[in-house]
């Protein structure tokens, strides 16, 4: 879908689908290159969304085709370099924007809020550390203590990460 958004009205159907088939592959590469480049994405946004829309941006110039709404040819239908060009300065306009933009909303909640919890609430979970609760329990499903049902009636939330171990 991201990749397709862009180039929803300057390809033909054959077209769309050679699209959805390079950025899905694309895609799927580069949420897998996240654990060789080390950076935290749990959501897998980079991979995703920026790859995704930049390919399927950069697609345009390639396959887009006078048959479509948009009306002009990419590359492999004939046509210039030009419309690939004005695809290139587009994107990086929009990568610019993003970037600045980003950078001050993050530097906003660096300095308010903060981006990471402590150590402990992360390694004991975060649901933990927020709700007093566990969203998944993966150690038990008899029913035990360790239900989270159980534990959530067990240790009220207004007790404390340390205290509710203790229970």
């Amino acid at each position: 879908l991201v990749g397709i958004t862009p180039a929803a009205n300057a390809v033909t159907p054959v077209g769309a689908l050679l699209l959805g088939l390079i950025v899905g592959a694309t895609c799927s590469l580069a949420v897998s290159l996240k654990y060789k480049a080390g950076y935290d994405d749990s959501l897998d946004v980079v991979g995703i969304h920026l790859v995704g829309g930049l390919v399927g941006t950069l697609l345009i110039g390639l396959i887009g085709s006078a048959l479509s709404p948009a009306g002009v040819d990419g590359l492999l239908y004939g046509g210039s370099v030009d419309q690939l060009w004005r695809q290139a300065i587009g994107a990086g306009a929009v990568l610019a924007y993003s970037f600045v933009v980003t950078t001050v909303i993050a530097l906003a909640i660096k300095a308010t809020v903060g981006f990471r919890p402590d150590p402990e609430d992360e390694s004991n979970g975060i649901d933990e550390a927020e709700h007093a609760e566990s969203a998944y329990e993966f150690s038990s499903r008899d029913g035990s203590a360790s239900s989270p049902l159980h534990r959530s009636a067990a240790s009220p939330a207004s007790t404390t990460t340390k205290e509710r171990a203790e229970l």
